[in-house]
């Protein structure tokens, strides 16, 4: 029987629900099948984008970072990167999507996603079986010693307790050998394509079965 997993990714408003939405079922082998992508109607450009107030210009979730990001989002748009669509639109591509494959639902932290997409009212409670992705991560990846000598080695470290850093972009560096690789775009299709699911393939590469992912992301 083959095996489909739904990796999802989300970008979101100050309101908490999703600006922008990203999906890309893969194969056990790492296979693309299907992607999705789209900003979500009624929330993108109706809703400024999560900031954060205190942050300074520079960084990645201040107001100005914001501004340029929906200014990005609206150039993804023009050249047909993105399309806008409604949650029902989203729910309808979801439902074909189980119906057709049954996919394992996964995201690398899981908890925010399932959340903002339920504020949102996009239906990810469909799927049977899911797992936190990030969780798997941190333990199948993130124990070994080869990773923590990646992190000391490339200050790729947490600011306050300067232990080794387990965000995606991390692991996805580790993952290709490549301490240069850019921080993820923050944007939902391409953070799930080409980090998250490398981080998943490596997983599953190293033997992991379903049911061994399904308790290692609680």
């Amino acid at each position: 029987m083959k095996h489909f997993y739904l990796i999802v990714d989300t970008e979101t408003t100050k309101k908490q629900t999703v600006a922008d939405f990203g999906a890309v079922l893969v194969t056990k082998q790492g296979a693309v099948i299907e992607r999705f992508g789209a900003m979500v109607l009624g929330h993108f450009g109706k809703l400024p984008l999560f900031a954060d107030p205190t942050a300074p210009d520079s960084a990645l979730w201040s107001e100005q970072s914001a501004q340029r990001r929906e200014k990005d989002y609206y150039s993804m748009l023009d050249t047909g990167e993105r399309s806008i669509a409604s949650p029902a639109l989203i729910n309808q591509w979801l439902i074909r999507v189980n119906q057709q494959y049954s996919p394992v639902l996964t995201a690398y932290n899981l908890a925010f996603d399932l959340g903002k997409c339920r504020n949102t009212r996009i239906s990810l409670g469909i799927f049977a079986q899911s797992f936190c992705l990030m969780k798997a991560a941190k333990k199948v990846i993130g124990t070994t010693a080869d990773y923590h000598n990646f992190c000391f080695e490339n200050d790729f470290l947490t600011a306050k307790l300067r232990r080794p850093s387990m965000t995606a972009e991390t692991m996805a560096r580790f993952i290709f050998g490549d301490s240069s690789l850019e921080d993820e775009p923050h944007t939902a299709l391409e953070d799930a394509q080409f980090y998250e699911a490398p981080i998943l393939h490596t997983i599953l590469q190293g033997g992991a079965t379903r049911k061994q992912l399904l308790a290692l992301g609680k």
